[in-house]
């Protein structure tokens, strides 16, 4: 084997991937797509998913009820039990986020003072559907959703296939909108035919849908601004290079953008995985995709804990496993990543299908600010103050104080206005 599939990289070639955003000519060409849908609605959004073969003109544009539990009852009993499954698992999960937030109230001067937690009216879901249909992303969104009480759930794919669409189904969604791209993003943020605005858009997708949500962020709120999949493994010596080997594959069939990364604490253990790598690609389906996205992912090598800790904080990749002898040491010194998978029998590939976190992360290094989508993305947390009887003096005083410093006297002569209301 003359080059290795991973080349030996350093942490900081990873940690400025993100820099450049979405390409100015594909936010450009988006604006305008997005302004049309604006414009145009339902006629534009038709026009769109012609041009680009969402769906065929003469096929609806819409599929809800009926149609979607239609897809659901034709799928053989097995394959629909395993979505059930799969789909519970979810929805635990969000159930427990869900659960574990609770209203506040506290006193403050003259009353009480708390916040109140309730969900968005309505909320667009998008799944891809390009090289691969993503119906695990229609449960990561749609029943997220539905579990912190949107009423509205629509989702958009392009060309939705009938595992779609039974995902659907099984969500909870209102309905499919077979529509893709910054299109279909524009059509569930201002609503189209059936469909509302929506109050919050998430979903992972390609470079037009990135944009899309980016210059409709401020009109909708989004989850974040989605780019390649990655994937860190950390590894020592006693773990097994094959199931090493096979993690990273995994990541790289994604996409030949996705960035397969080992960070490894003994020396031997790149060559031990590359002999492996080469071993499993040989009878990969998708090993034409994988071996491009290997070479933009890359080897790490660390003499300590430490430096390898610090290597994958600078990276603060999207999905983190600890593919190591002793995970419990690791993962309180680990503080940027999107989701961590402790121990090397916690494959990345649980996460993506469905033992309960979201699959929808951070990514391009924005695992430094946030964490992956949940409950709390479609949910406001709201905060109230009642006044149960006069104001107290020194609250007022401070507040008319503080008022003039910032020179807004109105400010000032609305608080004392209310000395001695009683």
């Amino acid at each position: 084997m003359s080059q290795p599939f991973l080349p030996s990289r350093r942490a900081e070639e990873f940690g400025t991937r993100s820099a450049g955003g979405v390409p100015p000519k594909i936010l450009a060409e988006a604006a305008v797509i997005v302004e049309r849908v604006r414009s145009g609605g339902e006629e534009a959004l038709r026009e769109y998913t012609t041009r680009f073969e969402d769906c065929a003109p003469e096929a609806p544009l819409y599929l809800t009820g009926e149609t979607l539990q239609g897809h659901l009852d034709e799928l053989p009993s097995g394959d629909r039990s395993r979505l059930e499954r799969i789909a519970e698992r979810i929805q635990t999960f969000a159930q427990s986020q869900r659960d574990s937030l609770a209203p506040v109230e506290t006193p403050v001067p003259g009353g009480h003072a708390g916040h109140r937690i309730d969900p968005v009216e309505a909320a667009g879901c998008y799944a891809p559907g390009g090289r691969y249909p993503l119906p695990s992303s229609v449960f990561m969104t749609a029943i997220t959703a539905r579990t912190a009480g949107v009423q509205s759930v629509w989702v958009a794919s392009p060309r939705p296939v009938p595992i779609t669409l039974a995902a659907a189904a099984v969500a909870g969604a209102d309905g499919v909108m077979a529509a893709g791209g910054a299109h279909a993003i524009a059509a569930l943020a201002y609503g189209v035919g059936p469909i509302p605005p929506s109050d919050v858009v998430v979903g992972p997708g390609n470079l037009y849908v990135t944009a899309a949500k980016q210059l409709l962020a401020g009109q909708v709120q989004i989850d974040m601004l989605a780019g390649p999949s990655e994937l860190v493994v950390i590894a020592d010596g006693d773990v097994d290079p094959a199931w090493v080997a096979a993690d990273l594959l995994a990541q790289a069939e994604h996409d030949t953008d996705a960035v397969p990364i080992l960070i490894s604490l003994d020396a031997e253990l790149p060559s031990r995985v590359e002999r492996e790598i080469e071993n499993q690609l040989e009878d990969l389906p998708t090993a034409s995709t994988a071996k491009e996205a290997l070479r933009d992912g890359g080897v790490i090598v660390c003499d300590t804990i430490g430096e390898a800790c610090l290597a994958c904080d600078t990276i603060a990749p999207e999905h983190l496993q600890l593919s190591v002898s002793n995970p419990g040491d690791w993962s309180d010194r680990l503080q940027h990543y999107g989701t961590l998978f402790i121990g090397e029998r916690a494959a990345e590939v649980f996460g993506d299908y469905g033992v309960g976190p979201n699959h929808v992360l951070p990514t391009g290094g924005t695992a430094r600010a946030r964490g992956g989508l949940s409950v709390m993305d479609f949910l406001r947390v709201r905060t109230w103050i009642r006044a149960d009887s006069a104001a107290d003096a020194d609250l007022i005083e401070d507040v008319a104080w503080f008022a003039r410093r910032e020179g807004l006297e109105a400010h000032a002569r609305a608080a004392e206005i209310r000395l001695g209301d009683e």
